[in-house]
């Protein structure tokens, strides 16, 4: 057999075998918390909040959990939007090629890489400094912190793809900087935009790690950012850590509802980038 046509029968394999590692590991995921999780799911489950002794195998739900995650991840995400938009204006159309913008982007990808656990220490370090409680207001400024070179970066990234010809158009008809980025490339960037901060939210509504000092945990949903506020994951974890059999099933019941939301935002994110996509000038 010719080298060249070995060659590429090898990594078409190679490929077929890393794709179908992938999409595997991703069933193998579903199948075992269904199979473990599905007998004590229930509709109570969704539609109240854990009653006495309810991870001792008693009454109750995780309505706490469920509310909790979206304020949650709502409130980091929106936060997260607003400066990582911000910046994002920043390195676009004022900081242009320089050393500052370099700096930055650095700065953003090693923020990404540092463990959410780690990141969850420091906040609660500062926490520690400044005496203030776990609550939803330090659940969110952590949340956000975590999100923020997600979208920064992704954002980044899609408004480098708008045509130079439709931004010289805009600048030849007049168009001040800022009329240019919120106009122009905003616009066209809006698919990927719209689909980083889909992203963003799934990956804050999912995290434990940085919420398991910050957040506290309660067994109502919260009425002020004051408040302490349940996650999932936190009430995944919590049920897991009891060595009563039934409310390990609960948690797996939870690790559906959480595989089910995350799921949902992946779609919202792929039919939202198709369906403005359409409107983007290439």
């Amino acid at each position: 057999m010719d080298k060249r046509k070995l060659e590429e029968s090898f990594f078409k394999a190679l490929m077929l075998l890393s794709t179908f590692t992938v999409v595997g590991s991703l069933l193998a995921v579903f199948v075992a918390v269904i199979w473990k999780g599905a007998p004590s799911l229930s509709i109570s489950m969704l539609t109240q909040t854990p009653k006495g002794g309810y991870y001792l195998g008693r009454e109750g739900g995780i309505l706490n959990a469920i509310a909790g995650s979206l304020i949650l991840a709502s409130g980091a995400t929106l936060l997260a939007f607003l400066l990582s938009f911000m910046i994002t204006l920043y390195l676009h159309g004022y900081a242009g090629k320089s050393r500052l913008a370099d700096l930055v982007r650095l700065s953003l990808d090693i923020l990404w890489g540092i463990p959410s656990i780690v990141l969850g220490a420091f906040i609660f370090i500062v926490m520690l400094y400044v005496k203030a409680r776990a609550s939803l207001l330090w659940g969110i400024i952590t949340i956000a912190i975590l999100e923020l070179p997600i979208l920064t970066r992704a954002m980044d990234e899609v408004m480098k793809m708008t045509p130079f010809k439709l931004i010289e158009a805009s600048y030849s008809l007049g168009s001040t900087r800022l009329e240019t980025l919120l106009n122009v490339m905003t616009k066209q960037a809006l698919p990927g935009i719209l689909t980083a901060i889909l992203l963003a939210f799934g990956r804050g509504i999912g995290d434990a790690a940085s919420v398991l000092f910050t957040t506290g945990y309660t067994d109502s949903i919260p009425s002020s950012l004051f408040d302490p506020v349940a996650t999932l994951p936190l009430a995944i974890f919590f049920q897991l850590g009891t060595p009563i059999p039934e409310v390990q099933q609960r948690a797996y019941a939870s690790g559906i509802i959480l595989l089910l939301l995350v799921l949902f935002l992946s779609m919202l994110s792929r039919f939202t980038t198709r369906k403005f996509t359409k409107y983007v000038i290439r």
